[in-house]
């Protein structure tokens, strides 16, 4: 089973969180933290272990997402990610959004975690549009 951390700055992932189960009911596999300017990034490196340590449970893999590449989050999850000594094996990907976090539940009972990232990105990358005037007149009729 692949359990999901989001790691953002600022109350971005607990609100994603909140939002995401607004729409699917509750979401057990998913954890949250977050980078706040009170805790400063001493407090998040701590927060994040031991978030790790809770999603690490009973977990065959922990998928982080995180709000973008390169962030503190981002690099505070990618040191357990690249630790061989790091268990269960960690994956992270930059730029969660809404359609992603939902999207978990298509993963979840997956055993690699490598291979959960990879198929979290291919369902959400369809989700990612521009929108476009619809010039053609709709009909009523289902």
């Amino acid at each position: 089973m692949i359990h999901v951390i989001v790691a953002s700055h600022g109350p971005l992932a607990t609100a994603m969180r909140e939002s995401a189960e607004m729409v699917y009911g509750a979401l057990p596999h998913v954890f949250t933290v977050t980078l706040t300017s009170e805790k400063g990034i001493e407090g998040f490196k701590q927060d994040f272990a031991q978030v790790l340590d809770t999603a690490s449970r009973g977990a065959d893999g922990v998928l982080v997402l995180c709000d973008m590449q390169s962030g503190t989050p981002w690099n505070v999850a990618c040191q357990y990610a690249f630790s061989p000594e790091v268990a269960p094996p960690v994956n992270v990907i930059g730029g969660v959004n809404l359609p992603m976090l939902l999207q978990t539940d298509e993963v979840l009972n997956l055993r690699d975690v490598n291979a959960a990232a990879a198929q979290l990105l291919a369902l959400t990358q369809p989700t990612l549009v521009v929108a476009e005037a619809n010039t053609r007149v709709q009909s009523d009729d289902f």
